[in-house]
């Protein structure tokens, strides 16, 4: 019987070969950044494939509901992973264009 051969572990790997990320960091090439007049911002589209629990959009106040396509945005700063928000795509869009009154997220 010929011996194992040792393999590398990648950094964001368990010792039993399972792949993890830290929470909150960024997926190269999943995550973008945008700028916008509100500041940078680091975006994830969400496929909804996987199905999870209902969040609340700050653009419209309306439930996403598990299974539906969104994104996923937090500020682009230090820390601000904390302040991860789920939005409808196109609440995202036009967040822009929303009253007066409403806060950023």
């Amino acid at each position: 019987m010929s011996p194992r051969r040792a393999r590398r572990r990648g950094p964001f790997e368990r010792p039993d070969g399972r792949a993890v990320r830290p929470v909150g960091s960024q997926v190269p090439g999943v995550d973008r950044v945008e700028s916008a007049h509100d500041g940078d911002w680091v975006v994830r589209n969400v496929s909804g494939a996987a199905q999870g629990k209902a969040y609340r959009c700050p653009g419209c106040e309306q439930e996403i509901r598990p299974g539906l396509p969104h994104v996923v945005s937090w500020p682009a700063w230090s820390g601000g992973e904390d302040e991860r928000r789920h939005w409808h795509t196109a609440c995202w869009r036009n967040r822009a264009n929303r009253g007066p009154g409403r806060s950023r997220y």
